[in-house]
């Protein structure tokens, strides 16, 4: 029981180390199998896929494959499967004729791993194969003198199976009188020798008939049989004798073919035909005999073919000596084969990759490279190496595996393809040296974004483009190749002018061209700043932007634009110039003001004068657009006149606008007054029909209703009484209907009077040289400023009774005169400024006086008038009142004549007549308020004409003085001043 339990102990370890020698060589990259020889195509060797625990998924994923390094493919893999089957029928004995153990080396590549495994295959023998011997007929010749038990050897007979199934044992048969003895050789070999074990008579047989039998050990054994003829000669004294029992010779393996190798000599005592020597070879290879000749006659030993140190390194054979008595002598040859460097390095590329990521890490297998040389020694020893300047390294592997792998990363863009030449060279003497080229190509990563071909574009377009047109085109271009190179454009996100950027333009996504979307104006937009980004089509896809400047250029699409004088007037009398008839050549009546939304030369503006009604009168600044008298006025001028200025740019083509100027020239307030009047008069004259219409329709309703006249009058009393009232406040526009114009014409004056804004101070007798400059806004609503004495003129109207109206004279230098207002509450403050640089404290005494002469004067109208209005209040049979712009040349005598008419007695008034009085009544009290308005202006302007500095010099308060305080009595020098 115990002896039974120790066997199955051995048995468990011997089981665990063969489990463990597998795993070791698995582990090592190496497997193991054997197969006998002679097997058909496709016979299974072993399960790879399982040993290497592969799945046959990855069998064919990985570009597994079968390398051997002999001429001839013996095994393959099976895709499947994953089983190493056979490719060929394999034969033992080719293969390996002369080793013991067959055995086949091959080498499984993993490529996409970069990993190979070695694989020996052991072929093994089967009795495929008898016994031969060289020649089945063998002669022997012996004396019949030979002693018994000589020995005679004889040829051996080959197998080329091993082991068991080799050659095992000799048998002899046929004659009584020969026996047969086998030795053992050196190498372990049989060597049959025939012993003589009775002895010859030549008398009694001169032949002997023997068959010699070779056995191989096989189931069932296999044989071969040679026939021995044994010859008996009469007697023979003497034997050869070799001069040396053994021959040794080392040649090289690149010795010549005929080349004399040895030369053995052997020497025989006796003369005659039994002293001539014969050699012969004996236990020689078949390889052996195919490369080596041996001359019987001088024993020189020859080379037939060329030797090859890899195949066969040592040679050995037997060379007899015979002579003519049938006597020999044998002699052991050994010849040695030396290498010689005549084998190159073998390079083969096992695995290798084509293609490689440029973004592949440092130490990346490449390919995978076998060396081997068949020379020995230094011969074999193979060195590999690569050219310089590539970014790759050898690294060495198992046996003669070489790896080639990345040194550093690589970049593409430098470099797309590489051909990488690997060298072997081995160590001999001279060096043999074999190459292997690699071509790789690097493929492209997407680590290069796209790059401007400038850093920022710009460009310039004309305004009110088509929509859709070419503004610019923007490139980009990519390093990197295919897919990762293709640029696309797009505009990145913005406003303009609170609307999106991409409403203005857009960019086409493959060309890089940017459009237009829309016309643009210079006047509303001037530049354009937008960004591009281009982006190429890599994942993750990397992107750069650039500027784009859009200038926008002007183009002369705007026409001069009139600011002054307006296109339509309110009033009648608005938008009239006023002109002294008294001005000289070169006075300032008026400024036209244009501008132009255009930019650059297209803004630049002219004028002239298109149409007058006085062509010779009147003249236009070509560049300051003021309309100044280009000669004095006559007195048969027109007091009104129609000035036509013409407003051009100088754009291509050029650009223009007319200003309708009226120019009224007058002489007193009065005549300017009259002037406005009929101005008046002219727009309120249409409205006369419409109101003579209505008061007939509503006669002929009264004639047709007679049934109801009680209703009808009060009826008509009631509209007559509306239909006064409104022609008593007329509408704005100004055209009062069934009131006459002259009813409103001191009314007008009076307001136009004191609203003006724009006079003209002139303190010398040549206005022509005043240096001042006015604005057109305030150079419109002139009135000529109060006369001298010797032409005296009514503030309000063309007679005056004489006192009625203080008046100062005015002092010579004085004689024209404008006097300036304006309604702007800065007004004091610029006009002082302006007033202590240019006056002297003289001409601004002087023209205080002149100021308040005319207040006086508005103030002694306004008091009349409101002592009239408390005297007659309620004067219910008051006459009809005169117009407001009628004018009054006495005051007393009306109220003369409203006495005389209260004195008379007077029938009861009736409801139109009251109505009547009312509206005088409040037309009084209207132009009251008027005239107190007008005393306050008055008031102020008189105020601010002083400058502090001459109101506290002496004699600054005196009214009317027209000396300077500080000057002498000498003869005054003319001085121009202006106030604005």
């Amino acid at each position: 029981m115990s002896a039974a339990g120790r066997r199955w102990g051995r048995r468990q370890r011997a089981l665990l180390w063969a489990v463990l020698l597998a795993a070791w060589e698995a582990a090592w990259g190496q497997l193991r199998y054997s197969v006998p020889e002679e097997m058909p195509k496709g016979s299974f060797v072993g399960d790879v896929a399982k040993d290497l625990g592969l799945q046959l998924p990855e069998i064919r994923d990985r570009g597994v494959r079968i390398v051997e390094r002999g001429r001839t493919q013996y095994f393959t893999l099976h895709g499947k499967t994953g089983h190493l089957v056979t490719a060929e029928r394999i034969d033992r004995e080719q293969l390996c004729r002369l080793v013991e153990k067959c055995v086949l080396r091959c080498e499984l590549i993993v490529e996409g791993e970069m990993k190979f495994y070695e694989i020996e295959v052991e072929i093994t023998d089967i009795n495929d194969n008898e016994p031969s011997f060289k020649e089945i007929e063998l002669e022997q010749s012996m004396s019949e003198t030979t002693a018994p038990g000589s020995r005679f050897p004889l040829p051996d007979a080959l197998d080329p199976d091993s082991g068991r199934n080799s050659l095992q044992s000799y048998e002899l048969s046929g004659d009584e009188h020969f026996s047969l003895a086998v030795q053992a050789g050196p190498g372990g070999d049989q060597r049959p020798e025939l012993v003589l074990a009775k002895a010859l008579d030549r008398e009694e047989a001169a032949f002997h008939e023997l068959v010699l039998r070779a056995m191989d050990g096989g189931d069932p054994a296999r044989t071969g049989t040679a026939r021995i003829r044994v010859t008996v000669l009469d007697a023979n004294d003497n034997a050869p004798v070799f001069s040396q029992a053994e021959y040794t010779v080392r040649v090289p393996e690149d010795v010549p073919v005929g080349s004399v190798l040895v030369t053995v000599t052997a020497t025989d005592a006796d003369e005659g035909a039994n002293g001539q020597v014969k050699y012969s070879l004996h236990r020689i290879t078949e390889g052996a005999s195919e490369l080596f000749h041996l001359q019987s006659t001088t024993g020189e030993i020859i080379l037939k073919e060329n030797l090859d140190f890899e195949e066969i390194s040592s040679f050995e054979m037997e060379v007899q000596a015979r002579d003519g008595g049938a006597l020999f002598d044998g002699a052991k040859v050994t010849i040695s084969v030396t290498d010689v460097n005549d084998n190159a390095p073998e390079l083969t590329v096992s695995s290798s990759l084509t293609e490689i990521s440029e973004d592949a890490p440092s130490g990346t297998v490449v390919a995978l490279l076998h060396v081997n040389d068949r020379d020995s020694g230094a011969n074999g020893e193979v060195r590999c190496s690569l050219a310089e300047g590539v970014p790759f390294r050898l690294q060495r592997s198992q046996s003669n595996y070489y790896s080639v792998v990345t040194a550093r990363e690589l970049d593409r863009e430098q470099v797309s393809e590489y051909n990488v030449t690997v060298r072997a060279a081995d160590g001999g003497s001279p060096s043999l040296q074999s190459s292997a080229v690699l071509a790789l190509r690097v493929l492209d990563v997407n680590d290069n974004a796209p790059v401007f071909l400038e850093e920022r574009y710009s460009a310039r377009l004309a305004e009110n483009n088509a929509a859709g047109a070419l503004v610019l085109t923007v490139r980009a271009t990519d390093a990197d190749w295919g897919q990762n190179a293709r640029v696309r454009y797009r505009l990145a996100e913005g406003r303009v002018r609170g609307a999106p950027l991409s409403s203005y333009v857009s960019v086409q996504a493959e060309t890089g061209a940017l459009y237009a979307l829309r016309s643009l104006d210079y006047e509303q937009l001037r530049e354009l700043q937008l960004c591009v980004r281009a982006e190429d089509g890599g994942a993750p896809a990397l992107s750069s932007n650039v500027s784009v400047r859009l200038q926008i250029v002007d183009e002369n699409d705007n026409a001069p634009q009139v600011l002054y004088p307006p296109a339509a007037a309110a009033a009648a009398w608005s938008g009239v110039e006023l002109a002294p008839r008294r001005s000289e050549a070169g006075a300032l009546v008026a400024k036209v003001v244009a501008v132009d939304a255009d930019a650059g030369q297209n803004a630049w503006l002219s004028y002239e004068l298109a149409k007058a009604t006085e062509p010779g009168l009147f003249r236009v600044g070509p560049h300051s657009g003021e309309v100044r008298t280009a000669r004095s006025p006559l007195a048969r001028d027109a007091a009104r006149h129609s000035l036509v200025v013409l407003v051009r740019d100088h754009g291509r083509p050029a650009l223009s606008a007319t200003a309708t100027l009226s120019v009224v020239l007058a002489e007193s307030v009065a005549e300017l007054l009259a002037e406005l009047g009929s101005a008046a008069h002219e727009a309120a004259a249409p409205g006369e029909p419409a109101a003579s219409l209505t008061r007939w329709l509503v006669l002929a309703v009264a004639a047709v209703s007679c049934l109801f006249v009680a209703f009808l009058l009060l009826l008509l009393a009631l509209r007559l009484r509306r239909c006064h009232r409104q022609q008593l406040l007329p509408p704005d526009s100004g055209a009062s209907r069934g009131v006459p114009v002259s009813h409103f014409v001191g009314i007008d004056g009076v307001r136009a009077f004191l609203q003006s804004y724009a006079h003209d101070v002139s303190l010398t007798a040549d206005s022509r040289k005043s240096p001042l400059r006015f604005s057109a806004a305030s150079c419109c609503d002139t009135l000529p400023a109060r006369p001298p004495p010797d032409e005296p003129a009514p503030l309000l109207g063309d007679e005056d009774p004489a006192g009625a109206l203080p008046s100062d004279p005015a002092p010579p230098s004085l004689s024209k005169c404008r006097v300036t207002t304006q309604a702007s509450q800065g007004f004091h403050a610029q006009s002082r400024a302006q007033w202590e640089k240019v006056c002297s404290v003289a001409q601004a005494i002087t023209q205080r006086n002149l100021l308040g002469n005319q207040l006086e004067a508005v103030k002694w109208l306004r008091n009349r008038l409101e002592s009239h209005l408390q005297r007659v209040p309620d004067s219910g049979s008051m006459s009809r009142c005169s117009d407001m712009g009628e004018r009054n040349s006495s005051d007393e005598a009306i109220l003369m004549s409203q006495k005389r008419k209260t004195a008379e007695p007077r029938p009861k008034p009736g409801a139109l007549e009251r109505g009547r009085a009312a509206a005088a009544v409040s037309r009084r009290r209207l132009r009251v308020s008027l005239l107190a308005a007008a005393e306050r202006r008055w008031s102020r302007r008189r105020r601010s004409v002083l400058p502090p500095q001459a109101a506290r010099s002496p004699g600054a308060g005196r009214s009317g003085s027209g000396t300077d305080s500080s000057g002498g009595g000498g003869e005054r020098r003319p001085e121009r001043c202006g106030w604005l």
